[in-house]
């Protein structure tokens, strides 16, 4: 019995998973939105996001991913718009409102690493007694089968009037690497991370803990196997601070 060391088949399991992506909404209100800033730039249809803002009544979250022109081959580089949209009460698409907006120009590039998806993170993170942030995740898939690569980063945005502040930008919450001889031999490496709410503050915000856990591997033919062998699990916490722009990691550890 031949067994996959389990870093790869999650990151097969990832890769599949793009097929599944957050399209823009059924009732086709990305698309509006795009066809009316954008009527003359194309669209990655694929990774265009638009889901209701979960616990914000007729408010929508809408990502535009906008592929721009490259001068290097097998690059993409993208501007994002990100939207906060009002949908009107009798839902029609033709009458909603861009309520905050924030137009990122060149901020995601893909090339032998590929942005498998883009979602909408549907935690609540209450930074203040007024205000709550949404999060985007943007899940990455390497295209090399002899160095598997995966990871997942998390951004977080504040709607500050017609603005959305990007309080939080990439922050790495996921990682999955190895290096085998795409047979048996070879080591792995995976971090899963979480994200949560701290009681303390910084800077008017609530600070933010990182938990990590890391874990290794190696894997090596005993007879017709292929085995896996599995290094300590470690953690670690770490607190993200405001500093009345972003948040920032600080040093040492978090309390709980």
């Amino acid at each position: 019995m031949h067994r996959l060391p389990r870093v790869l088949f999650a990151a097969w399991l990832l890769a599949g998973s793009g097929i599944a992506a957050h399209a823009a909404c059924d009732t086709g209100l990305a698309e509006r939105m795009h066809a009316k800033l954008y009527p003359k730039r194309g669209l990655d249809h694929e990774r265009a996001v638009c889901e209701p803002w979960r616990g914000v009544p007729g408010r929508f979250i809408v990502v535009l991913p906008l592929p721009r022109p490259s001068t290097e081959p097998g690059t993409t580089q993208f501007d994002l718009d990100v939207l906060v949209v009002q949908q009107a009460d009798n839902g029609n698409t033709e009458r909603a409102k861009i309520v905050s907006r924030l137009f990122d120009e060149d901020v995601l590039i893909e090339d032998a690493v590929r942005i498998s998806e883009i979602r909408v993170d549907g935690a609540r993170y209450a930074l203040a007694p007024d205000v709550r942030a949404f999060g985007l995740r943007i899940l990455r898939q390497g295209s090399s089968r002899a160095n598997p690569y995966s990871n997942e980063s998390l951004a977080l945005y504040v709607p500050q009037g017609p603005k959305l502040a990007k309080v939080l930008d990439g922050l790495e919450l996921t990682l999955e690497q190895g290096e085998w001889d795409t047979n048996c031999t070879g080591s792995f490496e995976t971090v899963r991370g979480s994200l949560s709410v701290a009681r303390s503050g910084t800077g008017g915000y609530a600070d933010l803990v990182l938990r990590q856990a890391r874990s290794e591997s190696r894997s090596s033919p005993l007879g017709d196997e292929c085995v896996s062998q599995e290094q300590r699990q470690t953690f670690k916490s770490r607190l993200l601070r405001y500093d009345g722009t972003r948040y920032r990691l600080s040093k040492g550890t978090a309390a709980d």
